[in-house]
This record gives C-alpha cells, sequence and structure tokens, in this order.
C-alpha cells in the first residue's frame, strides 16, 4: 500500500504552506477566464483564515499572482464565496 504525500501550496496572504485541500484555489484558466476551486492554470491560493481573505491588499495579490486584471463582477462573487467560510484559526 502506497502512502499519498500531501501536495502543499503557499497562500498568497500569509505566505505560509499549507495542504491544498484547506485552501481556496483561483485559477485563470486561457479559454474560460477566472474560476474558483477548479480548472487548470496560472493558480493562486488562499488560506481560509478570516485574516488573509479579509485582507485590504487581497485584490492586488490576486491580481499580481494570476498576472490579469479582476473584473468588479469577479470580485463580488469572490467576496461571497469566500464569506461562505467560517473562521478558520491559523
Amino acid at each position: 500500500m502506497t502512502q499519498q504525500i500531501p501536495v502543499l501550496r503557499v497562500c498568497i496572504s500569509c505566505r505560509k504552506t499549507y495542504d491544498r485541500k484547506d485552501l481556496l484555489k483561483i485559477t485563470k484558466d486561457h479559454k474560460q477566464g477566472i474560476m474558483l476551486q477548479k480548472g487548470m492554470g496560472r493558480s493562486a491560493y488562499i488560506c481560509k483564515s478570516k485574516k488573509c481573505y479579509s485582507d485590504s491588499k487581497i485584490k492586488k495579490k490576486l491580481q499580481k499572482a494570476l498576472k490579469t486584471f479582476l473584473e468588479p463582477e469577479f470580485v463580488e462573487i469572490f467576496e461571497k464565496e469566500i464569506t461562505s467560510y467560517n473562521n478558520y484559526p491559523h
């Protein structure tokens, strides 16, 4: 029986390393645009702690990580999605 190695990613806000399952994934797909929790392409990860997703500079950090401009419609969807998470202490 083989043991699975956890896939680690870095939160773009606090710069700490977490298992990929514990992070919110934002992906820029070259055909479908920006998506949450799915897709292939350039991705950025944010941990589910309130400190990180309520960071005042999170939009700028996302734009830099994804190398694109974020549309206001996506920002609204992102904020609704992020408020559905509980406050995870990290």
